[in-house]
């Protein structure tokens, strides 16, 4: 049984019985979509916990003889207003996460429990608060592989997955054993051992057309760590085999723009008298790093390697192929007038 599913429906029989009403173990158990064995289990392992639920045999129900919270007295105005604010913001942010709902619900019972100076002061800064992501996949329809696969790292069972590899251009079929999920920028990876590459590799959620647990078992590596894993990869692509010493020019216009991000572990960033700025890195691979510089346009010029200024050069070279085409199609010189028969 997944240790994920279980946590989400103890905290739906919580919600359940926090709304004073007696529930009998047939509609519990309808409401959470298991058997009402399962809810016998799980009702006992929150009694044993210090829920303060209630059996009455007259009427076959459990419910709450008083409203029950979790304590905050041990947090302070500050923590519970951190805590506020984030739940409030990440509620909101329809990320795919699992619990988006629950973090939305702990907000509004947060808010309760200030005093009511408090309250009006979260009212007021959550208004005044706003977080905005960039683009990001919402991943439609994948919350269940999501689920499984946070239930395969628990349970540290592989995973039989068919995927649509941009790499290969095809859809391959592979035993992923999963070592992490990771959100980065757009979307969520998982990474994890794949036997058809024989290595560790990273896949994107959004790209899984199906997914199976399998019975087998394995172990993540006491050594293995994302950052490791990673190593100087610009992103999440590593090409371990082209390290590059990056040297970039950006001009005036955009210089403190980029000096104010902290985009990659490892650059230096110089102001040049002028107002340009020297942009320095180390990066494995220079593919990824390839497009945040020509993000800049004109603004950004590669100085070093030459590699990647050579990338950046067919790029662009591409790019004026692909719309002198289209300005042709879109605006076509005037047909030559006919010299008149002599």
């Amino acid at each position: 049984m997944s240790s994920t599913a279980r946590l989400r429906r103890l905290l739906r029989l919580i919600e359940l019985l926090q709304s004073g009403r007696p529930y009998n173990s047939d509609q519990l158990a309808a409401e959470c979509e298991v058997s009402r064995r399962t809810v016998f289990r799980d009702m006992q392992a929150l009694l044993e916990a210090g829920f303060p639920a209630v059996y009455n045999h007259e009427r076959n129900a459990y419910y709450l003889p008083r409203p029950f919270l979790i304590p905050t007295q041990e947090l302070s105005p500050t923590e519970t207003m951190s805590l506020l604010l984030m739940c409030e913001q990440v509620g909101h942010l329809g990320l795919g996460i699992p619990f988006e709902g629950s973090a939305k619900a702990a907000a509004d019972k947060l808010r309760l429990s200030l005093p009511e100076h408090l309250r009006l002061l979260a009212q007021k800064s959550v208004e005044a608060l706003s977080i905005q992501l960039d683009p990001r996949n919402p991943l439609h329809g994948q919350r269940d592989t999501f689920e499984l696969v946070m239930r395969a790292i628990v349970e540290r069972k592989p995973v039989r997955i068919e995927y649509s590899s941009p790499a290969e251009r095809e859809i391959i079929k592979t035993l992923l054993s999963p070592y992490r999920l990771s959100f980065s920028r757009r979307s969520w990876y998982v990474i994890g051992r794949s036997s058809v590459h024989r290595e560790v590799r990273t896949f994107n959620i959004a790209r899984f057309q199906k997914a199976e647990l399998t019975s087998g078992e394995y172990r993540i590596p006491v050594r293995f760590s994302l950052e490791k894993y990673l190593g100087k990869a610009w992103h999440l692509i590593r090409d371990r085999k082209n390290p590059a010493k990056i040297h970039v020019r950006f001009s005036a216009k955009v210089a403190k723009n980029v000096a104010e991000v902290h985009w990659h572990a490892t650059q230096r960033t110089t102001f040049l008298p002028s107002g340009e700025l020297e942009y320095h890195a180390e990066v494995e691979g220079i593919n990824e790093i390839s497009w945040w510089i020509m993000g800049y346009g004109q603004e950004a010029e590669v100085l070093a390697p030459a590699s990647l200024r050579q990338l950046i050069a067919s790029h662009v070279a591409q790019m004026q192929k692909t719309y002198r085409r289209k300005l042709r199609i879109d605006s076509p010189g005037k047909a030559k007038k006919k010299k008149p028969a002599r």
